[in-house]
């Protein structure tokens, strides 16, 4: 016995070695995560650029090689130009009011007054919350008839001069009162971008709250002693220096905007007449529910090389701006 003991002992010595070693252990931490985006990302997206070269169609996981065909065809569909248009509108207004809202949000909650603590939780609940019941809560929210918004609006006397500034810059005509927020193409793009900037607002204003715990407080004394104060701090010291931060809050929110499909789909279902319909949306009509899937599979992928541009340009420009 003692002297399989001892032949054991080498054996296990060598084992704890092994996983003290960054060789070894690294890998092993690291595998799960590896196997789960292989599996939920890879294989799906392996398949569907194999299925955008075929002609299968609902039921059937192959079809016949068709080439470009896909590709060409949604190019040329009216339908499909503008839901790349919507999305890249849909993308680029809601980043710019999340970015902005982050900012002066993230400014006012890294100070301490009474009550930071309910302020913050109600500004992380938007994130917290199921993305499906947060955005039906905000379809009976804007619901045309018994519209919260608009009875709020009509309380504040700000319903008409709402619809006067809506045509004052010529984004609906003939809007009327009470306002059809998802009734109306325009209006219903404004009320997508908004509910979806209010999704993302929390994670951003998280991601700034850090850059800005990341700021030494030599820069804050000097700042102060310097008379940097509000806006004029903001501007010219917090938020130069939380640019690293701020792109990759920045490059998280394109993704997850480009890629959405339950705001829009909940809210209005791509309408009224196709009018907000962005890719995420219409690959899912014409794949699944027209039962094209490699046309589907085509639409959807119009976004993957332009994602893949912004998110190496993003990390670029976050090292590039790094802070020494």
């Amino acid at each position: 016995m003692e002297a399989q003991a001892a032949r054991w002992t080498p054996t296990r010595r060598r084992w704890r070695h092994a996983l003290e070693s960054r060789r070894v252990l690294a890998p092993l931490l690291i595998a799960p995560a590896v196997v789960f985006m292989v599996l939920v990302v890879g294989v799906p997206l392996v398949w569907a650029i194999y299925l955008s070269f075929t002609d299968a169609v609902g039921g059937s996981l192959s079809g016949h090689w068709i080439g470009l065909d896909n590709f060409t065809n949604a190019w040329h569909d009216d339908n499909f130009r503008r839901a790349l248009r919507n999305t890249l509108v849909f993308t680029l207004a809601s980043q710019a009011i999340v970015v902005v809202g982050a900012a002066i949000l993230s400014n006012f909650l890294v100070r301490d007054f009474r009550g930071k603590w309910i302020i913050r939780f109600l500004v992380v609940l938007p994130w917290a919350a199921p993305v499906v019941l947060s955005t039906i809560i905000w379809l009976w929210l804007l619901d045309s008839l018994y519209s919260v918004v608009n009875w709020t609006l009509a309380e504040l006397h700000l319903d008409h001069a709402l619809v006067w500034l809506l045509g004052a810059v010529h984004l609906e005509e003939g809007a009327q009162v009470p306002l059809q927020w998802l009734g109306r193409p325009n209006l219903a793009l404004i009320a997508i971008t908004v509910v979806h900037a209010w999704r993302l607002l929390p994670f951003a204003v998280v991601i700034f709250i850090a850059g800005r715990s990341s700021i030494p407080t030599e820069v804050e004394d000097a700042s102060r002693i310097d008379g940097a104060t509000g806006l004029k701090k903001l501007w010219y010291v917090d938020l130069p220096l939380q640019l690293p931060i701020a792109l990759v809050a920045v490059l998280f929110g394109i993704v997850f905007t480009a890629v959405d499909f339950a705001v829009v789909y909940i809210l209005t279902h791509g309408g009224p007449f196709n009018s907000t319909q962005v890719l995420p949306t219409w690959a899912y009509a014409v794949g699944i529910d027209s039962g094209s899937l490699g046309e589907g599979a085509a639409i959807s992928l119009f976004l993957f090389p332009l994602l893949v541009l912004v998110t190496v340009g993003m990390l670029f420009f976050a090292r590039r701006a790094q802070v020494s």
